[in-house]
This record gives C-alpha cells, structure tokens and sequence, in this order.
C-alpha cells in the first residue's frame, strides 16, 4: 500500500481538478495523474472519470474517498498529537521507586511536579522487586544500588548512605557510645535488609563489625525510625530518611547522628529510562526536576 498514491487521490477530489491538485502539492500533472492510474490499477476499479471538462467519481470512487480522507485525517491527528508531546509535558507518566525510599520525600517531589506540569497524569509505584520498565510500561525508575541492566539509560543522583542515629531522650539514659563496640552495650532496632546478627560499620579504610543481640528487628523502615523517634533505641537509617522525616514533621522528635565518623553501606542512587531515540517531553521535564530535587536528598558524588 502506499498512502502516497492515496493523499493524492484525495487531494484531487478536493481541488476538483489534476492541475489544481498539483499546484497544491507542487508536483507535475504529470505525477499527480500517473499515481492516481497506479492506485486505480492496484485497486482493480475505476475511482475517476476524466473528461476535458469535468472530474467525476464513481460509486467505488466515492466510497474509497470517504473512507481514505477520514483516515488521512486521523493520521494528521495523531502526528500533530505526537508532536505536540514532544513540545509540551502531557499525558501519563509512569514511576517506580523502592518502598524504602521515604514517602515525605516522593510525596514533595509529586508535589513539585504535578504543581509546574498539571497536565501530566503521574502513576507512582512503590515497590521492592526489580521492575522491567519496558514489559510493564513504567517511564522511570528512582533506583538505589548497583545497577543491572545495562540497556537503560542511567543518570545518578547521588549516593544513599546510611549511619547509627538515636533520639536524645534515648541517649540521656543510655551507656557512653564513643566506638562501634560499644553498640553491644545498645538497644540497637535491626532493619532486615541490613542483617540480624551483626552491622558492619566503616570510617575511611576502617572497617568495625559489631555482633548485635537481636532485641528488635523489623522489615519495615518506617517502623524503626518510629521506633527510634520513641527513644527505644540506636537505628541503621538512610542519612535521606531521617532528613525527609524532619521536614515533613518538625514537631517530631529529632533524632541524632551518633558515631558521626562511621556509617553502613553508601548505595549509589540512579534515575533510569529505557533507551529511546526520542525522549517526550513530558519524560525529560520529570528528569531534569527530579535530577535537581534528588540532589538535595543524597550526597552527590
């Protein structure tokens, strides 16, 4: 099929004529007449009959314009709807992120983008496991950690570093805490994720594991930074979490960085897309917000 020999069918009819239809599209009649016989000829039908006065349709003729010009039509429609996207953030965006990464912070951020681009429909998918953006047609990925898949385009943000904090309240009433060794002395609340037994704690080129007794462990982060904020005792949080969790609630009960020369482990955070050739606008507006936004949370390295 070539839509070609059909536009300019269609623009015959419209212009009532080959030498009018072939000023328009600045062709030769000679062109405009030999696509039409080419489309006549696939087609097996007469559309046209030309005399040197006057151009008529025949009922298949007829019935073939109206249906190809509505569909050149809707073509035109959904190019100029294409580039529009291209030109203006609008439509559906789809973003994963991990549970972990902090409600209050993801919250702002929806916030900040939903307030400079109204027009933009956001979906936020909250979860631990590894997305495939492409299958499940997700736009973007917030990921923390070493990344696996090499055929998306990554652009990072900064590093995800988690350290020993406690509540005031916790320390006024608790033992000296001046060494990694002295968390066995603690009540130390276990996030799952980061081990049961022990935390591994690193200052520069220093290394301390300090074994634990498991007097509390949870899977939930949001539950041992509540924990923590009720002086029950030292936390392994994300330095972010802590952060966002301050801002969000400045009437909260602060906590405090102990050991303030060590942490745990220092992930590396990425905004990742899948490769494309062309990136909407819509796409490109949330990265260069979110870039920006991000920044602030982690430690750019």
């Amino acid at each position: 099929m070539d839509l070609n020999e059909t536009a300019v069918f269609v623009k015959v009819v419209q212009m009532g004529s080959f030498s009018a239809a072939a000023r328009s599209l600045g062709l030769p009649v000679s062109t405009i007449s030999s696509r039409v016989a080419r489309l006549e000829q696939r087609l097996g039908v007469t559309l046209l009959q030309r005399t040197t006065r006057s151009l008529l349709l025949t009922d298949k003729g007829q019935a073939y314009f109206a249906h190809a010009s509505q569909g050149l039509e809707l073509l035109h429609v959904a190019e100029s709807a294409v580039r529009a996207s291209l030109q203006e953030p609008q439509g559906k965006l789809h973003v994963t992120a991990p549970v972990d990464l902090g409600y209050d912070g993801l919250a702002r951020l929806a916030g900040k983008f939903r307030a400079a681009y109204p027009a933009v429909q956001l979906e936020l998918l909250l979860t631990d496991r590894q997305v495939d953006l492409v299958s499940e047609g997700v736009d973007v990925a917030i990921r923390v950690g070493n990344l696996q898949d090499s055929s998306l385009v990554a652009r990072q943000v900064g590093v995800a570093c988690w350290a020993p904090f406690a509540s005031a309240g916790y320390l006024d009433t608790a033992p000296s805490l001046a060494e990694p060794q002295d968390l066995a002395q603690h009540v130390c609340l276990q996030f799952t994720a980061l081990g049961k037994a022990q935390w591994t704690l690193s200052s520069g080129a220093q290394l301390e594991t300090v074994p634990l007794g498991a007097q509390l462990i949870a899977n939930d982060l949001n539950l041992i930074l509540s924990m923590a904020q009720a002086h029950q005792g030292v936390a392994l949080l994300p330095t972010y979490v802590v952060q966002s969790a301050a801002l969000a609630n400045p009437a909260a009960t602060a906590l405090v960085r102990v050991l303030p020369s060590w942490q745990a482990k220092a992930d590396p955070v990425h905004l990742v897309y899948p490769r494309q050739r062309f990136v909407s606008a819509t796409l490109r507006a949330f990265l260069d917000l979110a870039v920006a936004d991000l920044q602030t949370w982690f430690s750019v390295t």
